[in-house]
């Protein structure tokens, strides 16, 4: 079930909302939790297994590591561990559990079939056909797996470093790692962000009213812009062998069609949190305003970013280790970031790309000419390089890759159905749609700043955006949410 779509506007939300709001407040998390666990399992009811053993295990290695073993669990949860405090070996067994656990269950279910797959095409190119596995059964990923395990293992890393104190109650962890807004796509919400809120939250008129501006605008940006958007991006990249002109045209209306999809869906979660009483961390800050790769990544899916740098980054040693080191933690963070967004080798060669150049910013330092340019070639450079690393991330493999890449560059000739292609992706929809997509990603204010204060002009805007958005969507067959795949 995806937030774009009748069935969860008019039917799933409302009814969620009534159940929870009329339920007495002490029954909430389990109302919340029961709705949240039908709406992951609308897909695959077998999904809510693999989510319900995460969270068991999560939740148990939690109290473990608070009580310090299997005893006291009747004693009450006053504080968080002592920040700085020796950790006993029943603790360090307990997080290690929960970690080893949520990236097993992450590795197994992602990459089963990309090793399976490589280890088959290694051992016929080393001519030993006999070793290959050849199996026919394939594991179906599950959605959102690589949202929950992240959230789901902050909530044991977290309570050993005394940032949080854990829950008491089950049905509010369950809660926390279930909640529908957030559980398939993100912001992956660190229960450090969220443990008070859990205890005890507010439910105003302002906070509701502003979680329905996020839930407008995120909507029209993903029927209005994002689905015309990756219209256009399909045809281009599906198309083979393309002219120059027509490559850079796909190039660009897929790079505004993943930000806007995205950024739509995280805005959606940010509302419907609030429409429950939740405030999420902001997910997006304008990135293709970003004057550097760094800048970037401080920009772009932060939940993300501030999640690897918390709990991979610095515990590499962070750039407390010297130059060199850095270099490398920067490199294999991101490694592991492309890997994390897909098991296929074009997804690590987009984090091995955003690393290097990482790496490359952090050497050059605050004297690099790259600094010293003018603001607007270091915002269009930096799009310009994002631009090309989103080829890799968008191309059905590595090989692709490359060929749109030569396309783009010039050293492949249109087909004989170049014109065709033309008059599908430049018809004055499309290109307005770009165009107004531009002038948003680089000049429209955030909807985290724009709807902190709603007054009846700005009602009335979200208002016949979203009556706008839910007539298009009735007309519109093309509706993917690309980031379900990862």
């Amino acid at each position: 079930m995806v937030f774009s779509s009748h069935l969860f506007l008019f039917y799933f939300l409302p009814s969620a909302l009534l159940l929870y709001f009329v339920a007495p407040r002490r029954f909430r998390h389990l109302f919340l939790c029961a709705l949240s666990y039908g709406f992951y399992g609308w897909a695959n009811p077998l999904f809510v297994v693999l989510l319900l053993a995460s969270t068991t295990v999560d939740y148990v290695c939690g109290r473990v590591i608070t009580h310090n073993g299997f005893r006291n669990w009747s004693a009450p949860i006053d504080r968080p561990l002592d920040q700085g405090g020796v950790r006993s070996r029943a603790q360090k067994w307990a997080v290690a559990v929960s970690v080893i656990t949520n990236l097993s269950l992450l590795g197994f279910f992602k990459y089963f079939n990309f090793a399976t797959a490589n280890y088959d095409a290694m051992v016929n190119a080393l001519g030993l056909p006999g070793l290959q596995l050849d199996l026919a059964f394939r594991i179906t990923l599950p959605l959102g797996i690589s949202f929950y395990t992240f959230q789901s293992m902050s909530y044991t890393i977290d309570i050993y470093r005394g940032h949080a104190r854990a829950l008491r109650n089950a049905i509010d962890f369950a809660c926390y790692v279930s909640m529908f807004p957030q559980l398939v796509a993100g912001p992956i919400i660190r229960f450090s962000e969220i443990d008070e809120q859990l205890r005890q939250r507010t439910h105003t008129l302002a906070k509701f009213a502003r979680g329905v501006a996020f839930v407008g605008l995120g909507l029209a940006k993903k029927i209005l812009l994002a689905n015309p958007c990756g219209k256009v991006a399909d045809v281009a990249f599906d198309a083979g062998s393309i002219g120059a002109l027509d490559a850079w045209y796909g190039a660009v209306a897929y790079a505004f069609q993943i930000y806007f999809d995205f950024s739509a869906y995280s805005d959606m979660a940010i509302g419907l949190g609030l429409m429950l009483g939740f405030v999420f961390p902001k997910n997006f800050d304008s990135p293709y305003l970003a004057q550097s790769i760094t800048e970037f990544w401080r920009r772009w899916h932060i939940s993300l970013s501030a999640w690897l740098r918390d709990y991979l980054y610095i515990p590499l040693g962070g750039n407390r280790r010297g130059t060199g080191r850095t270099y490398v933690n920067l490199a294999l963070v991101m490694l592991l970031g492309g890997l994390w967004h897909g098991a296929a080798w074009n997804f690590i060669v987009w984090g091995g790309i955003h690393g290097g150049l990482l790496a490359l910013e952090r050497m050059q330092g605050r004297d690099s000419l790259y600094r010293r340019l003018p603001r607007a070639i270091r915002v269009a450079f930096t799009f310009f390089l994002v631009l090309i690393t989103w080829v890799f991330f968008r191309a059905s493999d590595l090989p692709a890759a490359l060929r749109y890449l030569g396309s783009m560059f010039g050293n492949a000739s249109a087909q004989d159905a170049a014109p065709l292609l033309a008059g599908v992706i430049y018809q004055p929809y499309y290109v307005g749609t770009l165009l107004v997509s531009a002038l948003i990603a680089w000049s429209a204010p955030q909807t985290w700043d724009w709807s902190r204060r709603i007054g009846y002009g700005k009602a009335l805007i979200i208002a016949v955006l979203f009556l706008l958005s839910v007539t298009v969507l009735a007309t519109q067959a093309y509706n993917p949410f690309i980031y379900f795949i990862f």
